[in-house]
């Protein structure tokens, strides 16, 4: 096996042990919340769940199975869109702290963020996601997956964020903090 690729299992891999950190430390924060906290959306949870699953394993699997050549230059420039979202992510995370959350969970009454990447987008978290999906499969040329996973994710953007906009309207704070901010892209969308 080539170092691009025993490079490229290891960057996958670990991007799924970070996801299932997340999914505990998520699981571990509802329960403390209690379930009444969370909104319903049956099949979306799972189809969420098969993505990130299909992130791990499918850009490897094509590559290997369709032995995708390395291309230095599509990796530097995967390694690039990786390292803006890890930052975007850390920036939310660290801004939004124990708010964060895998599940569409209301928010305790004062908690609304609208400060550090919230003061221009209302949902950052999803954009470092859709960099991350773009990023991952194209760091050894994995084409098919890219553009399959990211049109897997934005179909479950399409419904998450209207589900989680539509909980978070209820609250007068949020509806006046987000009113002039887009969703994802400042000034665009």
């Amino acid at each position: 096996m080539s170092t691009p690729l025993v490079l490229f299992a290891v960057l996958l891999l670990g991007t799924g042990a970070m996801r299932l950190v997340e999914l505990a430390v998520s699981v571990r924060r509802m329960r403390s919340r209690g379930e009444r906290a969370v909104v319903a959306e049956p099949a979306l949870f799972p189809l969420m769940a098969l993505l990130h699953t299909l992130l791990v394993f499918a850009p490897l699997a094509e590559v290997w199975l369709l032995a995708r050549p390395f291309v230095p230059a599509a990796a530097a420039l995967s390694a690039g869109i990786l390292v803006a979202a890890t930052a975007l992510r850390v920036w939310t995370l660290s801004t939004i702290g124990v708010a964060w959350n895998v599940r569409v969970v209301r928010p305790e009454d004062g908690t609304v963020v609208t400060t550090g990447p919230y003061a221009w987008i209302r949902h950052p978290n999803y954009l470092a996601v859709i960099l991350e999906i773009a990023g991952l499969p194209l760091f050894h040329g994995a084409w098919l997956s890219l553009v399959g996973l990211s049109l897997l994710n934005g179909l479950v953007l399409a419904i998450r964020i209207p589900t989680e906009e539509r909980m978070l309207a209820e609250l007068p704070a949020w509806r006046e903090a987000m009113a002039d901010r887009a969703r994802l892209v400042p000034g665009v969308f």
